[in-house]
């Protein structure tokens, strides 16, 4: 390589793993998983081996002919790099087990590259499963047929990778000894692909042993009612790791938290340095950092979903259920990316192909309980639901609970997109719904771990910058004039007993008033409001939980059912609203949610309440 930077552009289908080798070239954290429309942006990376080297990686795409958002996103970009001098080579990625469906892409992406006259290779990905099955692959025949240099790789186990770091210097502009039509669609679509069947026949892996297996599980996991009961246990699984397998780390934090209090706040002056330490940063900024562990476990799960190939297995099941209410099997992938995030799932939404049922998608996002509500779901159902356990203890009341929260935030999206979907003319036919069927693989814990810790590390760092400015206001507000002596009598509570009429209807003080009104910078800032305010509040009392203070205080049970309720839907996030301007081009649809969704819960809560209060 004669230049300061050689650029590569790293292309491929759908699961093909392109991501996973991108990481495994670069060492960055771009998010894994197997399933179609993960990577919805154009990420780089320098090379482990030569920083020298310089990655691309597009969006994984079927065809150079685009049909949705994200697809088009990808053809776009990868031939704006092709006319482009910088690019001095491109990667195709094909998956050695699927090798005819990457071929058909394959054989596509090399006309491209003859027509600009880009180096191409192209790596057969997956190889160690072929290994591991005795499955033989001619990658040297393959290669002399297309006249193009075919490596089998792994970006799994790192099989091979040298040499396609290596083989980058003498890649070659490939020949073209296929004739393969510039408008793939408009001419015999057949063409192609019967030329992809015939490489593969002659080259490829012999034997069905990988289909025949995909084709039992499928057998369960798709079946009418065995896959149904599945589903629904597998979400409640998920839903119940966020407690069984986040308490122990949960209590860790707390302890430590304790214990740092303890041993920190005696050795501060006495006054208002020692109050400050004690009520916001402890109390405040402490109180949120305690359900951290959560996030990590939501989102571990989450990609042990994607990682293993059941994603798209759920999306297939739910497509007729989401029918009815308007939207597509393939919303169901950003719904529940929005689980951990709404604004990945907005991202994701890309891959709906129907400008409509996109649409819906947004609509429903805002509304699935994602990891910001986590943190205030938690803290009420730790005041107010029991710890034991139902069932012979293969249930816990707890993530019951969590699980019933969920469902909730899931039908209001759900009978949303229904009313929405019926209110409006449909001016247009939309898509159909088609699927990529990918492999079940084992997940790759190591890049799930990666994603997880540094999920739960990016939800720090952006809320814990918003919780500290809100903590160190609300503290000075709560804390003067009067040095904390009282907290009624503070600037604070003067705030919070204009606003108190607002709340009172659903049994709420001031202090809950307060804290809702500041999470509409960021949810997850309601937790560390109150950890603040009841701080101030028992400041000549011993360090103790959050959960402890707001049993002590005596919250009637319907107030924490309505503050769930309200939670569960208002849209109270900035960065959602300003992400989900920028893919509908206006700032039309994030203002219409904001409004109306949080007209919404307040008349769901307030009707929680009273219900409550009528039925207990």
């Amino acid at each position: 390589m004669q230049t300061d930077s050689f650029n590569v552009a790293l292309i491929g289908s759908p699961n093909s793993g392109k991501s996973r080798l991108f990481n495994r070239l670069t060492g960055l954290n771009q998010k894994v998983a197997n399933f179609p429309g993960v990577t919805v942006g154009i990420s780089s990376g320098s090379s482990l081996i030569d920083s020298a080297t310089h990655y691309l990686d597009f969006p994984g795409i079927y065809s150079m002919q685009a049909i949705s958002g994200e697809e088009k996103l990808a053809v776009d970009g990868f031939y704006n790099a092709l006319q482009a001098d910088h690019l001095n080579a491109v990667i195709c990625l094909v998956d050695a087990t699927r090798l005819e469906k990457g071929l058909i892409f394959a054989l596509q992406v090399l006309e491209a590259c003859h027509r600009y006259k880009k180096p191409l290779l192209i790596a057969a990905n997956m190889c160690d499963v072929l290994e591991q099955n005795t499955i033989q692959f001619d990658a040297q025949s393959l290669a002399t047929a297309l006249s193009v240099e075919v490596l089998p790789i792994s970006g799994k186990t790192g099989l091979g990778l040298n040499e396609l770091s290596a083989a980058l210097a003498t890649a070659t502009v490939p020949t073209t000894p296929f004739t393969v039509s510039d408008n793939i669609i408009a001419s015999d679509d057949s063409l192609t692909h019967r030329q992809a069947k015939l490489l593969a026949n002659e080259y490829g892996p012999k034997g069905d042993l990988l289909i025949r297996a995909q084709t039992k599980l499928d057998a369960f996991f798709l079946h009418s009612l065995g896959g149904g009961i599945s589903f629904l246990g597998i979400m409640y699984l998920l839903f119940q790791s966020i407690f069984t397998w986040a308490a122990p780390a949960m209590d860790a934090v707390e302890t430590v938290i304790k214990l740092l209090a303890n041993a920190v706040i005696p050795l501060v002056p006495a006054g208002m340095a020692s109050d400050f330490v004690a009520d916001a940063l402890f109390g405040g900024i402490g109180a949120f950092l305690v359900f951290v562990p959560q996030i990590f476990v939501l989102t571990l799960v989450v990609g042990i979903l994607e990682d293993s190939g059941y994603l798209a297995r759920a999306a297939v099941i739910c497509h007729k259920p989401l029918r009815l209410f308007g939207l597509t099997g393939k919303s169901f992938v950003p719904m529940l990316s929005s689980v951990a995030c709404a604004i990945p799932g907005i991202y994701a939404a890309r891959t709906v192909d129907s400008p409509r049922k996109r649409w819906l998608t947004y609509l429903a996002i805002p509304l699935m309980p994602c990891s910001a509500r986590l943190p205030v779901y938690t803290l009420l159902i730790a005041v107010f639901i029991p710890t034991q356990k139902a069932l012979g203890g293969l249930v816990g009341w707890q993530g019951l609970v969590m699980f019933g929260i969920y469902v909730f935030g899931i039908i209001c999206a759900l009978l949303v997109t229904a009313v929405v979907s019926r209110s409006s003319a449909q001016l247009h036919a939309d898509l159909p719904f088609v699927l990529e069927m990918p492999p079940y693989r084992l997940p790759s814990w190591r890049p799930l771990l990666r994603n997880a810790w540094n999920r739960s590390q990016h939800f720090v760092t952006r809320a814990g910058k918003i919780i500290f400015i809100v903590t160190m206001v609300i503290w000075v507000l709560g804390y003067f004039p009067n040095q904390g002596v009282s907290l009624a009598n503070s600037w604070l509570g003067a705030i919070g007993q204009w606003i108190e009429p607002i709340f009172s209807p659903f049994g709420l003080d001031w202090k809950y008033g307060v804290a809702i009104l500041t999470s509409f910078l960021a949810r997850e800032v309601f937790v560390g409001t109150l950890g603040t305010l009841f701080g101030i509040e028992d400041a000549n009392e011993n360090f103790a939980s959050l959960t402890q203070q707001i049993q002590d205080s005596g919250l009637p049970l319907g107030s924490g059912l309505a503050l769930l309720v309200f939670f569960s839907i208002a849209l109270q996030c900035v960065s959602t609203l300003a992400v989900l301007a920028k893919e509908t081009e206006s700032w039309r649809l994030p203002a219409q949610l904001f409004v109306s969704y949080s007209l919404l819960a307040y008349a769901a809560a307030l009707l929680t309440y009273h219900l409550v209060g009528f039925l207990v």
